[in-house]
């Protein structure tokens, strides 16, 4: 391919680590086994490496003692907690797959994965906001036959399950460990699709270790960076991004609490004198808007990322100039691609780093391909985003068909991304192939309109989805969200947009919210939007889903 294609590959420089994630973090151990590994806040817990080693090797020695072998899925179904932590590198240790479990699932959701992944054991928070996990989990326990036990956290059972450790030496488990392959499978994510059943992301040692790594390099993370993990572990920018991205620098893992609050957010970065911050882009404007965010001293805040969905450019001034974060990298990826496979650089300018989700990362192969004839485009050219590489998942857990329409015969990883590459290579996401809004023939971007609706005083956030129409097939309808008083309604943002862009594109409909439905991992539910507006303003005909 040609420089003018849209085809580009990553730095091969550093090498891919070729180990296991408990030998990368038994070396971690052996380096920094008196830094500090792991603070969670709400939990008083405060270990270095040595400590948190021992702790992951006791659940490790108690799960073998059950009888867990390698291969076998175990299911974590828990908030942001300690206890996470150490399930998933104890389950690394002994070859068992973690199989993450969206702390937002019912009872039909959660039987489905302990089901479809065959878990024979579910280590479960007991409870989590308003939701009960003991009795949600009793409600299906009958229908799920593979499921020993579910042990809950806090509870004698739990203690019950630690004290097994004794039947178990460390030896028997370093043993073990050292008997596993990177490319075996460590990993099963349920990716949250918004029709259809979830299908089981399965990642290796290798993907995700490494990702977790690169992602680490992307920031310039060493063992003296602490890093504030407000998103969830369950979903990769936590576990990965997160967790696997401090561990393999020797860095701190700082948990603010079990689910996103934005003021102990600030309070942990200032108390706890974090170098890094994570985020989605609609977490950092809710810390942007505390009462009293001058107050707080975020003066050690160095990088970060803001990763699932795009950064309004003047929420991303703000974060470099209000929050000290000059170095905030933007990250792209999915959960089949372990997630991370663009980023942006410490020295990007503002505008690469808002109107772009960066560059290919080391060692993954990117391209741009006509999603109807599979060849790449030229550059400038919208099209799929395709990735290939070390990170691409194994496939979707005994789904060989669906792995198959997801994976080509070449490798490629179709994301179902619009996106358009430039001449230096940086590749902007333009929105989904599906979510393209279609009014008389004309294909328009919700993100197009979405950024020139940022730019209006008075709206603090904004998405824009397609809702049917008798005439044209779709309309442009905005959900907007803006200041107090303000005042702004459906003829206000019209006129703002008359003139400034095409007439198909000035939203046929105006919605005012207070705030948006969103996933766990902070990405909004636009199909969620489009069913409202449907309903709200009686349109005819089915909304298309996302």
């Amino acid at each position: 391919m040609t420089n003018t294609e849209s085809y580009t590959a990553g730095v091969t420089d550093v090498a891919l680590i070729e180990d296991t994630i408990d030998a990368n973090f038994r070396r971690s151990v052996a380096r920094f086994s008196d830094r500090e590994a792991l603070v969670v806040r709400h939990q008083d817990i405060r270990w270095t490496y040595g400590e948190l080693d021992q702790k992951i090797d006791e659940l490790a020695r108690a799960l073998a003692a059950h009888g867990l072998e390698v291969g076998d899925r175990v299911g974590l179904w828990a908030p942001n907690r300690y206890e996470w932590t150490l399930v998933q590198y104890a389950t690394a240790r002994l070859g068992v797959v973690m199989v993450c479990i969206n702390p937002a699932y019912r009872t039909s959701e959660l039987e489905f994965a302990l089901n479809q992944s065959g878990c024979r054991l579910l280590l479960a928070a007991a409870e989590f906001k308003t939701s009960n996990y003991r009795a949600m989990y009793d409600e299906v326990a009958d229908q799920c036959p593979n499921v020993e036990a579910a042990i809950f956290f806090e509870t004698p059972e739990w203690d019950t399950l630690l004290a097994r450790a004794g039947e178990v030496s460390a030896e028997a488990v370093a043993q073990r460990a050292a008997g596993l392959r990177n490319t075996d499978p460590i990993n099963i994510q349920y990716t949250s699709g918004t029709t259809g059943l979830p299908k089981g992301a399965t990642l290796t040692h290798r993907n995700i270790l490494n990702n977790g790594f690169f992602v680490g390099e992307g920031c310039s993370f060493t063992e003296k960076d602490r890093v504030c993990i407000p998103v969830p572990f369950y979903h990769c920018f936590g576990m990965v991004m997160g967790n696997l991205g401090s561990t393999t620098h020797g860095a701190t893992m700082v948990i603010p609490n079990d689910a996103f609050e934005p003021v102990s957010v600030l309070e942990t970065v200032q108390e706890e004198r974090c170098t890094a911050l994570y985020g989605v882009p609609t977490m950092f404007i809710a810390e942007l808007g505390v009462p009293g965010f001058d107050q707080y001293d975020l003066s050690t805040l160095r990088t970060g990322i803001m990763a699932g969905s795009p950064c309004p450019i003047e929420v991303m001034k703000q974060v470099i100039d209000q929050m000290n974060m000059s170095e905030v990298t933007i990250a792209y990826g999915m959960t089949e691609t372990s997630p991370v496979s663009t980023q942006t650089g410490a020295d990007d300018t503002i505008e690469k780093r808002t109107g772009s989700v960066g560059r290919v990362h080391p060692h993954v192969e990117i391209r741009v391909a006509d999603p109807d004839t599979n060849e790449t485009v030229a550059r400038g050219t919208d099209g799929e985003f395709q990735t290939r590489g070390y990170s691409v998942m194994q496939g979707y857990w005994n789904e060989p068909e669906k792995t198959a329409g997801a994976i080509d015969s070449e490798g490629w990883m179709h994301t179902g991304d619009l996106a358009v590459m430039d001449e230096e290579g940086y590749v902007n996401i333009t929105g989904r192939i599906k979510d393209l809004i279609i009014r008389g023939g004309e294909n328009i971007s919700p993100r197009e309109i979405e950024e020139f609706l940022y730019s209006h005083p008075d709206i603090i956030d904004v998405q824009v989805v397609g809702v049917p129409d008798q005439t044209y097939g779709e309309q442009v309808c905005a959900f907007v969200q803006s200041k107090p008083e303000s005042g702004l309604d459906g003829d206000s943002v019209r006129d703002f947009c008359r003139g400034k862009i095409a007439h198909y594109k000035v939203p046929r409909y105006v919605l005012t919210v207070d705030e948006f439905p969103m996933t766990v991992t902070g990405k909004i539910q636009k199909y969620k939007l489009r069913d409202f507006a449907v309903g709200e303003l009686a349109l005819e005909g089915p909304a298309e889903t996302a």
